[in-house]
């Protein structure tokens, strides 16, 4: 499976001797990555995507349901896992070659796993729900209590209050309202969350992929927003973007930030990123593997707890042979099955079109640009004001319509997609931009017309979710 399934440790309690080791085979593997990419290992044959989304379990009071063992255990679907909260889950993907018919077969897999989800936890009184943070979530369900029973999930929540010497996160976001609030676990990040897009790349492409993502981040991150509120506050349209950052802070410079958009383009090679994960980031889970160096355990484990919003990975097939891949994680999940693939199809277009231009495109969207333009998208949606190549300013609503949805197609094209398929989704996309409503403007949209009563958003959310209709097409009845 190309999606990450969450990797289990085998503990929680690590002495001093295990981090000194772990940082020895951290700096083994990471002067091994090094040589593999000089000699241009890992090399993808084809481009082949995948995804994880997240969701809720929500009981008949449209409240969050602390059930998801016994949810998971109906379900029995590989597929199907734990997250940090045990009334989150997560669903994976199997990765496709990016050929035609694609983006049909990964939503008639997702909407399968989906309707059976649907009928496990109908079967125990509850409901799944894909909404980026559910909004009737509180400070009160986000507790230790209801960490799900995995040792990594111990192991980070006591890791990270060590680097922060046992003082509490505290949340502080403007956006509409102001939300100011103190926790004293990790389990703030349990209420975000996303579509998680997995594509792979070649070495010798990949720090060019990775800058690529980046500079499209807030196209997608405004363009499928679908979180804004938390706590009974509106905040961001995409509130899930400054919550995951704050949610895990330990302090230190934009250099050391375990949640970030990061400080620069990479440069020459994606071994920039493992490099800076060797130098910038303390080890948080120093948990030793049987392993050999070329299994890489111990670089990808450090790797995973370190959350960019587009993060490289380093993956194996079944063979053993190894792949690089670029996580693409600023999407919220929902509002749909059929929106989630939209989203996909967006993105791709926009990183085929990218990747194909003969020209750097570094010079043309600055970095500050690109960091700029992904705030103000998670901020504002399609009303964010925004710099495209070549120094040319617009809304987000106005540059989708004007050019970049028409890039997109060009993108997916040049992928090998046939037109029927890519007016399809990338159509989905374009009727929610023409609409302005994402899932977030719908949630916003409704409570002005109803009122702010969270548990009967959620309930007439759920009811159009369970319909598999795209955003654009829910009306506010």
């Amino acid at each position: 499976r190309l999606a990450l399934m969450g990797q289990e440790i085998s503990g929680s309690e690590f002495d001093d001797a295990a981090f000194a080791e772990f940082r020895r085979r951290l700096d083994e593997e990471t002067r091994l990555l090094g040589e593999w990419l000089a000699q241009g290992r890992p090399r993808s044959a084809e481009r082949r995507i995948g995804f994880e989304i997240e969701a809720w379990l929500i009981d008949g009071d449209a409240r969050p349901a602390a059930q998801n063992q016994e949810f998971l255990a109906a379900v029995d679907d590989p597929y199907v896992v734990p997250e940090l909260a045990r009334f989150n889950f997560e669903i994976n993907s199997d990765p496709l070659p990016v050929a035609p018919g694609a983006f049909d077969a990964l939503h008639d897999a997702l909407l399968a796993r989906w309707q059976n989800c649907q009928d496990s936890a109908a079967g125990i009184g509850l409901r799944p729900l894909l909404i980026g943070i559910l909004p009737t979530v509180c400070s009160g369900d986000l507790i230790l209590d209801n960490m799900s029973p995995l040792e990594r999930y111990k192991a980070l929540n006591d890791q990270v209050f060590r680097l922060r010497h046992g003082q509490p996160i505290v949340l502080d976001i403007e956006g509409v309202e102001h939300l100011a609030h103190r926790h004293q676990d990790v389990m703030l990040e349990a209420a975000t969350t996303s579509l998680q897009i997995h594509v792979e790349v070649d070495a010798a492409e990949a720090a060019r992929a990775f800058n690529i993502c980046k500079m499209i981040s807030a196209v997608t991150v405004g363009a499928a927003a679908n979180s804004p509120f938390l706590f009974e506050r509106q905040l961001w349209r995409e509130t899930r973007i400054p919550l995951f950052e704050q949610a895990v802070a330990v302090g230190g410079s934009d250099y050391s930030k375990r949640v970030t958009f990061g400080v620069r383009y990479a440069q020459d090679s994606i071994l920039e990123c493992f490099e800076a994960n060797l130098r910038r980031y303390p080890i948080i889970l120093p948990d030793l593997m049987d392993t050999a160096p070329d299994a890489l355990a111990h670089l990808r484990l450090h790797n995973g707890t370190i959350w960019r919003w587009n993060r490289p990975l380093i993956g194996f097939d079944s063979a053993g042979v190894p792949h690089c891949r670029i996580e693409h994680r600023v999407i919220a999940a929902g509002p749909t099955a059929r929106d989630a693939i939209a989203n996909v199809a967006l993105f791709l277009g926009l990183f085929e079109a990218l990747m194909h231009s003969p020209q750097p495109l570094e010079a043309r969207l600055s970095f500050a640009d690109a960091r700029s333009n992904f705030y103000a998208a998670a901020r504002l949606g399609l009303a964010a004001e925004v710099s495209w190549l070549d120094g040319v300013k617009a809304r987000l609503r106005d540059l989708l319509l004007s050019q970049l949805l028409d890039k997109a197609g060009e993108g997916l094209a040049l992928a090998g997609l046939p037109a029927a398929e890519i007016a399809h989704w990338l159509g989905i996309v374009r009727a929610r931009v023409a609409q302005h409503q994402t899932g977030a403007d719908w949630q916003i949209a409704w409570v002005e017309r109803h009122g702010r009563d969270f548990g009967r958003l959620v309930d007439a959310y759920a009811k159009r979710q369970a319909g598999n209709l795209a955003v654009s097409n829910w009306s506010l009845e």
